[in-house]
């Protein structure tokens, strides 16, 4: 565990140095990417310092006791030795679960998909105001969205969105999301004052690079056309809008939000990426018969993840099956404490295995 303590020590410090050389800051992109590697790693080097610490001083304890004749240096000695110990195993393990490897997808930019289901326009406005609850989450974060498409209601809220969040770590804060989330209150339109229950799902995927995923683009039926939407700046006035459809799997993406059209191809290509990569992860999932934690980060449209009851202004997520009050609070994007919880139990999953 020291030596496993000092490398992470050791990897701060070489991310310090880079961000401390004036060159690195002529690509800022980096610049994000090692700040945001820095502040991932900030409480493993806290824990890490504190256990090496620790171990010192136990160890220095120890040979005091062997080494010296003063009696007095002896029982303070003996005394130091006894809050090491104290303070070691709980430490120790604190920094094993931070050192945990979770999953390996953890680190990349993540792909959000919300579509509403069951409840008609309440499901559409649920979906709208999810939609907004993740985006404000991601901002939080310091990730930075970038929308690549989304379908409005006729009437109000979405039909569907989807969206990338650009970031080091976004799919490891974002996986949470992932399932079915159900919203019980009284619509607007509910002129008898009758609690109604709609559902909207959420997918999220990591983004994976060509590296990762080999697309053979004879698979691939490339259609042009002209977005639809609010528009402006040529968005609906040119054929810049992208549907590809993988023929071997059937999977379709549209991408309409850039009034570019190679940007539109770039974009989902992204997207039909990630799904087909999750279609292969839930097939070998499926295959091997792993039951993970409640499908945390599955992505699985079929799980009921969440219910959000207003009358009661209450979230209850059923894989923790916990309770968590100030509804208005988590639906403006205050997730951390949801999130932390799940990530807890994720950790505990890891270390039953």
């Amino acid at each position: 565990m020291q030596e496993q303590a000092q490398k992470v020590i050791a990897e701060f410090e070489e991310i310090e140095k880079r961000l401390a050389d004036p060159a690195v800051y002529q690509d800022q992109a980096q610049v994000t990417k090692l700040g945001q590697q820095r502040k991932a790693l900030e409480n493993k080097v806290k824990l890490s310092k504190k256990f090496l610490a620790l171990c010192k001083q136990k160890e220095s304890s120890e040979e005091m006791i062997r080494n010296e004749s003063d009696p007095e240096l002896i029982e303070m000695a003996k005394e130091e030795l006894e809050q090491a110990k104290k303070a070691l195993p709980n430490t120790e393990e604190e920094l094993r679960i931070a050192l945990i490897p979770t999953d390996p997808n953890d680190d990349r930019n993540a792909i959000v998909e919300i579509r509403a289901g069951v409840g008609g326009d309440e499901a559409s406005l649920f979906a709208e105001e999810i939609s907004r609850m993740i985006l404000r989450w991601a901002e939080q974060c310091g990730f930075t969205p970038e929308m690549i498409s989304e379908t409005p209601n006729e009437s109000a809220g979405i039909k569907d969105m989807i969206f990338m969040v650009k970031g080091f770590g976004a799919y490891s804060k974002l996986k949470f999301e992932a399932g079915v989330h159900r919203v019980q209150r009284v619509p607007t339109t509910e002129s008898q004052g009758r609690l109604h229950t709609s559902a909207i799902s959420v997918v999220v995927m990591p983004e994976m690079e060509e590296c990762d995923v080999e697309i053979d683009e004879n698979d691939v039926r490339v259609d042009v056309f002209r977005s639809s939407g609010c528009g402006g700046q040529s968005v609906n006035t040119t054929d810049s809008a992208v549907r590809l459809t993988h023929i071997p799997t059937g999977i379709v993406v549209t991408c309409q939000d850039e009034k570019s059209q190679l940007k539109n191809k770039h974009k989902a290509f992204g997207v039909l990426r990630a799904r087909i990569a999750a279609q292969e992860e839930e097939k070998r999932q499926k295959e091997l018969g792993e039951t993970r934690l409640a499908s945390i980060g599955s992505g699985d449209r079929s799980d009921k993840v969440r219910t959000y009851n207003f009358p009661q202004d209450r979230v209850t997520d059923h894989r923790i099956g916990q309770n968590f009050s100030n509804l208005p609070h988590i639906m403006d994007g205050n997730l951390e404490k949801i999130v932390d919880a799940l990530a807890l139990a994720e950790q505990q999953s890891f270390l039953e295995k």
